[in-house]
């Protein structure tokens, strides 16, 4: 009997622990689905919905990054404020919610700013988030000025914030696109300026103290059927100048060079009241299909200028095959002008910082053909130095799927793109899977560049940063091969990049 009773004992204890590790397995391969695609070093909510950068600023040695969440899906809804920090714009920790919908509306965009004069009287140093309520109940009655600017304000270095009893500080007058404030301090005038968007065209106000504000300008196009969101105004730098020009900053909804949403920009000038420039000479931030709502960091130290975009489109973002969270952020960059004739072009150049996500050189060849077979090329920077030529210059990412992600160069119209026709899973939209052009580039002899790869993206900088491309893509299995297609003439270098010491 105890015999009897050991071996049912045993043959219990068996089931059981196949059942256990089973379980185990089970939820190891559901876990491993959920983080598919998961990248190493953007961020990425750690799950749920997430789209536009707010309220970046730069406080006490930290960099803060606020965001549009919403924490019950997967998929947009009512809008809060996420919120993580970083000390290096590598390592990234969440922190806890910031902003909560209210009897107000939900918390849309905005910026966010460091009041060291103490104007508002919330205290020295006190951090001031502006954003956009958003009435959903007033929309849906049919109401014009369902969205309004408000203000709340933290004094323990943005853990934890208040909303002011007097908002919202900047009525509706009467725009149903009427949001997206980004706040700065003017020295010159000792005042605060915000530029916010306005359907076709972006306005100006002052305040002295962020609570009363007065419209001091304007500056769009009338009757740009496009839409403006997620405006930002910087002063920045002409390299190898002691110039400086202004440089206004727009999200575009509609008809970006390739597609969608996308990035643009106009340079001018500032007089503390108004932006002035042509409003003709609008230019592109970014020709690919995945950098969206753009913005910089508030009080940076030094004489830098940070950004970053939401690396989606409105086209699909909804839809991309990611579960457990939605979207990821660009990397930081930074931003400066080059002269370019009787005109200006912004550049953007990876962050200094992401030097560190560096861990050691890849052995590649030189020669077309196979480059490299590797499981680091998935994550990895790619530079180098590419001779004009009147040949295509392919680079191509592939993987045992048969799926391959191309970009170089085209000879004949001297144009950069990257393919991603056949990088993976795309039935998510019809025109996802596509091939994406940069605009035709200048006659020179070399083409230095740089990319970025990180498990769903690729960041493509060209020319110092003259014209950048950011895509994304989806993949089945990581990229393990490097190759190249083309006797054009090519210098490169690839880098294993990851934030893990």
């Amino acid at each position: 009997m105890i015999a009897q009773h050991f071996l049912k004992h045993m043959f219990l204890l068996s089931i059981c622990t196949t059942f256990l590790m089973a379980c185990k397995h089970d939820n190891q391969q559901a876990v491993s689905v959920a983080e598919k695609w998961r990248p190493a070093y953007h961020f990425t909510p750690d799950s749920m919905w997430m789209n536009d950068p707010n309220g970046l600023v730069y406080a006490d040695g930290v960099y803060h990054l606020f965001y549009q969440y919403y924490p019950d899906s997967n998929v947009w809804g009512p809008m809060h404020w996420g919120h993580a920090t970083s000390e290096d714009l590598v390592k990234w920790e969440h922190q806890p919610i910031a902003l909560y919908p209210d009897s107000l509306g939900y918390i849309f965009s905005g910026s966010a700013v460091v009041d060291t004069g103490n104007t508002a009287g919330f205290g020295k140093n006190a951090m001031v988030a502006i954003f956009t309520h958003h009435n959903d109940k007033m929309e849906k009655a049919g109401s014009s000025v369902f969205q309004y600017q408000s203000i709340a304000y933290s004094t323990d270095g943005g853990n934890t914030f208040t909303k002011y009893v007097g908002n919202p500080v900047v009525k509706n007058p009467g725009i149903r696109d009427f949001r997206d404030p980004k706040v700065f301090w003017y020295a010159p005038g000792k005042h605060w300026v915000m530029v916010l968007a306005a359907y076709d065209r972006t306005k100006f106000y002052t305040s002295p103290d962020l609570k009363t504000w007065t419209q001091s300008g304007e500056f769009g196009r009338p009757g740009d059927d496009r839409l403006w969101e997620c405006p930002d105004l910087v002063r920045l730098k002409v390299e190898g100048s002691d110039e400086y020009k202004w440089v206004l900053i727009t999200s575009i909804q509609q008809r970006a060079p390739n597609g969608g949403t996308g990035t643009a920009y106009f340079v001018g000038d500032f007089d503390g009241k108004t932006f002035k420039g042509d409003v003709k000479k609008q230019k592109w931030a970014d020709y690919g299909t995945d950098n969206y709502a753009m913005v910089t960091w508030a009080q940076t130290p030094g004489d830098r200028t940070l950004a970053l975009g939401w690396m989606s489109n409105w086209l699909y973002a909804q839809n991309v095959p990611t579960t457990r969270w939605r979207s990821t952020m660009t990397i930081p960059r930074e931003l400066s002008l080059v002269k370019d004739g009787d005109d200006h072009i912004m550049v953007s150049r990876a962050a200094a910082e992401l030097k560190a996500l560096e861990k050691g050189k890849m052995e590649v060849s030189n020669q077309p053909g196979l480059l490299a077979e590797d499981a680091g090329v998935h994550q990895s920077k790619i530079s180098g130095k590419l001779t004009s030529t009147s040949e295509d210059v392919v680079f191509r990412l592939s993987n045992g799927k048969g799926e391959y992600l191309e970009f170089g160069y085209e000879g004949k119209t001297r144009r950069w793109f990257i393919d991603r026709s056949k990088a993976g899973v795309s039935a998510f939209y019809k025109g996802f899977a596509s091939r994406h052009y940069g605009p035709e580039m200048p006659a020179t002899k070399e083409h230095p560049y740089e990319v970025y790869l990180d498990a769903t993206s690729i960041e493509l900088f060209v020319d110092g940063g003259k014209m950048v491309m950011t895509d994304i893509f989806f993949s089945s299995e990581p990229f393990t091969r490097l190759e190249r297609i083309g006797d054009g003439e090519v210098e490169l270098e690839v880098f294993y990049l990851n934030n893990q010491d």
